[in-house]
């Protein structure tokens, strides 16, 4: 077999020799004598704490890997831990892509295995991959199990905007709030709602690139060592058989991701990180193919935000695999998984042992839970709203409009109590976009308004040109394109213009003719708020990122290079 990393080892001239000396260090010689050489990429930090726990299932990817005969190699990539890094982890995401992709195709490596858990890890992996085009296989994390406060459940993320309010409206105590700050993070894992973290896990699998079986599997549960040792063997098979990320990420690989999607009640962010793994493949996916394909399936899982469990719950009731069989008809049976088996195969074992956690198709949580795009004067290239999250009485709705320029201006004023608002308004962030901010930040699930929490109201329509976490709820317009940086209607919206969100009919528009409307200066003040960048990855992206309806990628990243090296480093 010959194998590509034979272009370092293989040979008896000075590259040769450099190549294997330098990495002999206690290596038989045999390990450069047709072994394949894995790579595992390996997110694991301290400050991405989601992932912290990555180092030891890369213990047992190295086992199997070694097991099968090929030689593991460790390789750490850029991490992104959501909760720490400032100002979003959304900013680096792409960075993080491009810096991994250029490590696997700039070193001897054959075939790579993909550890990612939190949000933009997998993500920025299967970019990294796709585009590279190397045998890639993922391993998710897995989530943290659920942590109790006072004998109630808590889910991560959920349960901290949820806890939050009610300290701001006056029904829950700052010292409460405090106490149960200990027990939402329970055990090694990320987020155990279906957040972005969950989501991608379970579409990683959904799009092929997992073990079938494996995702969302808890953290701290031995069996995910077992498939991280199984993968390890996996990624050499795959090596063997020349099987690639193209082969296994097709059109109809992601039409599968985006019915389970809908299925699972997943996060918004899903759609970004979609298309940007897509356009990497030089697949032509687009806001339409989602909503086309995802929106009017039935959501299945009961799961918070959008229902009550949580995702050691989804594991026990019967996984992903069991969700999926419930929707077979809707998927693309041609669709193949790192197995090379398709992945339709794997269902005809699956079962639902909890059909409160996992409903059946004849008695589905909600009739439609995939996420609706919306069009209008407003979002001419599209905004995405999860329905399943949102409240039914706002998914048809006209309200004044409430303006914030910056996320700044929004806390400046948001508990204002002269700010003129009401149940009836709709919110507006704008300066939130991919080039505004930079990055795209999760805050446009903004909090309410004191005096509406103080008045019993917990939801309003607000519409922002940003992302919502995964764990986020409420009646939220977001990733409105194009963002007002960007040109885009957000940044001529003005307080009291009519706002008309109508959901069912995917229209978001400003009652104002189009005429007046583009007479319409920009706000200046929004405008001083963009970001303006004078160097470094920050000023890269901001004159190169694209909008969210196409993924947030970077213009000169779409597409792929393949792994080919011409050139010896000698």
């Amino acid at each position: 077999m010959s194998l590509r990393s034979d272009a370092w080892y293989s040979g008896d001239d000075r590259n040769a020799y450099m190549h294997r000396a330098w990495m002999r260090r206690g290596v038989p010689g045999s390990a450069f004598e047709g072994r394949p050489q894995i790579a595992i990429a390996n997110t694991a930090s301290d400050l991405t704490p989601c992932n912290s726990h990555l180092t030891e299932v890369a213990a047992s990817v190295r086992n199997g890997i070694y097991e099968a005969g090929g030689i593991p190699l460790e390789l750490p990539v850029v991490s992104l831990g959501e909760t720490q890094v400032r100002p979003t982890a959304m900013l680096w995401r792409n960075m993080a892509a491009m810096s991994t992709e250029e490590m696997l195709r700039a070193n001897p490596i054959d075939g790579v295995v993909l550890l990612g858990g939190c949000d933009k890890t997998i993500p920025s992996l299967l970019m990294a991959a796709a585009s590279v085009d190397l045998p890639a296989v993922v391993v998710p994390g897995g989530p943290m199990l659920t942590g109790t406060f006072r004998g109630t459940p808590l889910g991560c993320g959920t349960d901290v905007w949820r806890l939050s309010e009610e300290v701001r409206a006056g029904t829950l105590s700052q010292e409460d709030f405090l106490r149960s700050e200990s027990a939402t993070i329970r055990s090694k894992g990320h987020c155990n709602t279906m957040g972005t973290a969950s989501t991608m896990g379970l579409l990683a699998e959904a799009l092929g690139t997992v073990l079938p079986g494996t995702a969302g599997t808890p953290a701290p549960d031995s069996r995910l060592l077992e498939a991280a040792h199984d993968t390890g063997r996996l990624a050499v098979e795959m090596v063997a058989a020349g099987r690639r990320p193209s082969d296994v990420l097709t059109r109809a690989s992601f039409h599968n991701a985006i019915v389970a999607l809908a299925a699972i009640g997943g996060s918004t962010n899903a759609v970004v990180h979609l298309l940007a793994i897509a356009g990497r493949l030089g697949i032509d996916l687009t806001l339409d193919d989602v909503d086309r394909i995802g929106s009017r399936v039935p959501l299945l899982v009961d799961l918070l935000p959008a229902g009550r469990f949580l995702m050691d719950d989804l594991h026990r009731a019967g996984g992903l695999l069991a969700v999926l069989r419930e929707v077979r008809d809707l998927l693309d049976p041609s669709a193949i998984t790192v197995t090379g088996k398709p992945l339709v195969e794997y269902l005809d074992s699956a079962q639902i042992w909890d059909p409160e956690v996992i409903r059946t198709r004849e008695a589905p949580l909600l009739p439609e839970g995939g996420i609706a795009v919306l069009r209008g004067n407003l979002a001419p290239r599209g905004a995405v709203i999860k329905p399943a999250a949102a409240s039914p009485h706002l998914l048809r709705h006209r309200g004044r409009a409430v303006v914030f320029d910056s996320i700044e201006d929004f806390h400046a004023r948001v508990d204002d109590p002269g700010l003129d608002v009401d149940a009836n308004s709709v919110m507006v962030l704008r300066g939130c976009g991919p080039k505004g901010y930079p990055g795209m930040p999760e805050v446009s699930n903004m909090p309410l308004p004191k005096k509406l929490l103080e008045a019993g109201v917990r939801d309003v329509v607000r519409v922002c040109d940003g992302r919502m976490s995964g764990t986020a709820y409420g009646t939220v317009v977001l990733h409105v394109a194009p963002e007002a940086a960007a040109g885009g209607p957000l940044a001529l919206v003005r307080d009291g213009d009519w706002i008309e969100l109508d959901v069912p009919g995917r229209r978001l528009s400003i009652d104002i003719p189009d005429d007046e409307l583009a007479a319409r200066e920009p706000s200046a003040v929004a405008a001083a708020s963009y970001a303006a960048p004078s160097r470094g990855w920050e000023k890269l992206y901001v004159d190169h990122v694209l909008q969210a309806d196409t993924g947030a990628d970077l213009d000169f990243l779409v597409g792929s290079s393949g792994d080919q090296v011409s050139r010896e480093s000698h």
